[in-house]
């Protein structure tokens, strides 16, 4: 895909690795709609990035929302070729601590948040993209680039709720993908390890010290912007399908 004068929709634009992307993107041209719930931070980025980016508070959860936004992310640029689903929560507790069980709605949270979520976005912008016109000879008319986690394979203790829920998004991201095949509308997922977005600068430096010495090389955390450099090539390479992609320089997470 040829970025320049494209349209992508980034969930959780807002901050961490979704606000890393949009900033990339509007470097290589596109132009993108920020849905996300942070108000106050996405119209902000907004107001500094210019007519290439807007903002619609958004729900993932909310099927209603999504629609409006991708209403008006149409009424404002024209079609959607990219769509990167960020936006998610976490939470870490076991599944029986002291003599109590894990609570099961916040187990159901986290699952409707970071699952169902991203497929209630990716379908409803799926469904736009297959009325739009091929923009290559292939006749591909998009690509969806969703978020998982290390966690989906080597969950830790405490991460039932989290590993579940990124686990799923590896899982449909094939079956996704053959459904989509006939319109020229890629999927795949990035699946990341340790990334200093913002959550990490509220541990101690012994912690984030201790983190980075488990990653295999290079010993650090990842960076936002590496994040992004992935979501650009997955969005450039046409022949890029059906893959969930690591960036997490070799880590494999211990139990806890």
């Amino acid at each position: 895909m040829i970025l320049q004068d494209k349209v992508a929709i980034v969930t959780g634009g807002a901050s961490g690795l979704g606000e890393a992307t949009v900033r990339l993107y509007v470097e290589l041209g596109i132009k993108v709609s920020i849905f996300d719930m942070n108000n106050e931070r996405g119209a902000a980025i907004a107001d500094e990035l210019g007519e290439s980016v807007i903002y619609n508070s958004v729900n993932v959860t909310d099927e209603e929302s999504v629609e409006a936004a991708i209403a008006n992310t149409v009424e404002t640029f024209g079609d959607i070729h990219i769509c990167n689903n960020y936006a998610g929560i976490g939470d870490a507790r076991k599944t029986v601590s002291k003599g109590a069980p894990f609570p099961l709605d916040t187990f159901q949270k986290v699952i409707n948040v970071n699952l169902v979520g991203t497929f209630n976005v990716l379908r409803l912008v799926a469904t736009q993209m297959t009325k739009q016109a091929p923009i290559d000879e292939n006749n591909g008319r998009g690509v969806i680039i969703n978020t998982a986690s290390i966690a989906a394979y080597e969950g830790q203790m405490g991460q039932a709720a989290y590993s579940a829920s990124k686990s799923g998004i590896v899982g449909m991201t094939l079956p996704i993908a053959r459904d989509l095949s006939s319109y020229g509308i890629r999927v795949n997922t990035i699946v990341p390890g340790l990334i200093h977005t913002p959550l990490f600068d509220s541990l101690p430096e012994a912690a984030v010290n201790s983190l980075s010495a488990s990653v295999l090389y290079p010993q650090r955390l990842g960076k936002p912007s590496e994040i992004a450099h992935l979501a650009k090539f997955i969005a450039e390479n046409d022949y890029i399908n059906g893959e969930c992609i690591r960036l997490d320089g070799g880590i494999r997470m211990q139990p806890k």
